[in-house]
């Protein structure tokens, strides 16, 4: 059994929560124990634990996660209704390659069931991991990081964490249709990178594009398989995280904003979050991330590619060249274009699609502004 591969939760731990109130979030979650394992026909949400930081090129393999099951499982839930189960840690395996293979069942097995791995590592090369837990579902990925830099670094340079993007893109079986990176800075981002994301129609906002207006970021998490959050990527003033001083970066309200976009996502399936330094100060941070998480889950609303567009209103926009195709569902007010199937028998979309935009970008296509999302999607449609 790919379960088998979860170490149940300390009784240290346990005992730490066992003395909440009944009010508080850990008192509402089932965990793994030595005594029972949860049903997992009963879960939709699955918190899992990674004690492996070795992509970092750190010695100690082990990261300690107690403070950020403290933090989170004292908070009060929200109006929840979602069954969530805490599976226990993943321990480090004899080799980094042994930590990849478990996490990839674990998250698979979960997957499959239709549960949502929250992930807490660990060095941010287990996201190839996770990554390479759809290989059995047989369906393209889309992968969002919530990150400083692209991580594009050599292979054989020995940092996993900085170079696992170029391992999803090479190795096969090759299941990655788009990678979209939010919140980088460019000057931690060499010119070859910047343009290699622009080659292979990537998609990539920069901290101030974010920082400036939020809401840019809604439709990316729309379209989301998987998630991955380096914590990085929160500028030390608000993450505590001073030993890898980082000046500028999200700050804790805009981390968790994104957070709770990628709950909302209908589509978002795993989600995880890595570099942990294992301070204090970050575990109260990491703990309100998978917070907002969860309370953007209890928000889904369920629509497209899960429902139908029968009822969305249908906006034609003509350009010189093109014709675009807008919808507005009448439910949330949210916005998709029409993405047109060319047959060329060498296709990665199979049928019309719809690609999660917004309002600002049906407005520039009144103006004559064709969507760039809009132009990178059809070419990875036609290549």
């Amino acid at each position: 059994m790919e379960f088998d591969f979860l170490k149940p939760i300390d009784n240290e731990i346990l005992e730490l929560i066992n003395a909440f109130s009944s009010q508080e979030l850990g008192s509402k979650i089932v965990f793994h124990t030595k005594e029972q394992f949860p049903d997992l026909n009963q879960i939709k949400i699955a918190v899992i634990g990674v004690l492996d930081n070795r992509g970092n090129n750190k010695r100690e393999a082990e990261v300690d996660l107690t403070a950020i099951r403290k933090e989170l499982y004292s908070m009060f839930p929200g109006n929840w209704d979602a069954s969530i189960a805490d599976l226990g840690d993943i321990l480090a395996g004899d080799s980094i390659n042994d930590t990849y293979f478990a996490l990839r069942k674990v998250a698979s097995g979960l997957i499959k069931k239709k549960i949502i791995p929250i992930v807490i590592g660990g060095s941010q090369d287990l996201t190839y991991a996770m990554y390479r837990a759809y290989d059995d579902l047989e369906q393209m990925v889309n992968l969002v990081s919530i990150d400083s830099k692209f991580d594009f670094g050599k292979e054989n340079e020995g940092v996993p964490a900085t170079s696992y993007l170029t391992k999803i893109i090479i190795d096969e079986p090759n299941n990655l249709f788009n990678y979209c990176n939010i919140g980088y800075q460019t000057y931690y981002n060499s010119q070859e990178e910047i343009d290699l994301v622009e080659k292979l129609f990537f998609d990539g906002y920069r901290l101030g594009e974010i920082s400036n207006n939020i809401s840019l970021a809604e439709p990316v998490f729309r379209d989301a398989d998987l998630v991955s959050v380096d914590l990085n990527s929160v500028k030390s003033a608000d993450s505590g995280n001073i030993a890898s001083f980082a000046p500028n970066g999200f700050n804790g309200k805009e981390i968790c904003s994104l957070s709770r976009y990628a709950g909302i996502s209908d589509k978002v399936s795993s989600f995880g979050v890595f570099n942990h330094n294992n301070s204090l100060q970050e575990s109260v941070l990491i703990a309100q991330i998978i917070w907002y998480f969860i309370e953007g889950y209890h928000y889904r609303s369920f629509e497209y590619p899960f429902g139908s567009r029968e009822n969305y209103l249908k906006y034609i926009v003509p350009l010189e060249e093109e014709v675009l195709v807008f919808y507005k569902s009448d439910k949330t007010d949210r916005w998709w274009i029409e993405i047109p199937f060319i047959s060329n028998g060498n296709n990665k979309l199979k049928r019309n699609t719809l690609l999660p935009c917004s309002y600002e970008e049906y407005l520039a296509a009144c103006n004559q502004e064709l969507p760039e999302r809009w132009w990178k999607a059809q070419r990875k449609n036609i290549v």
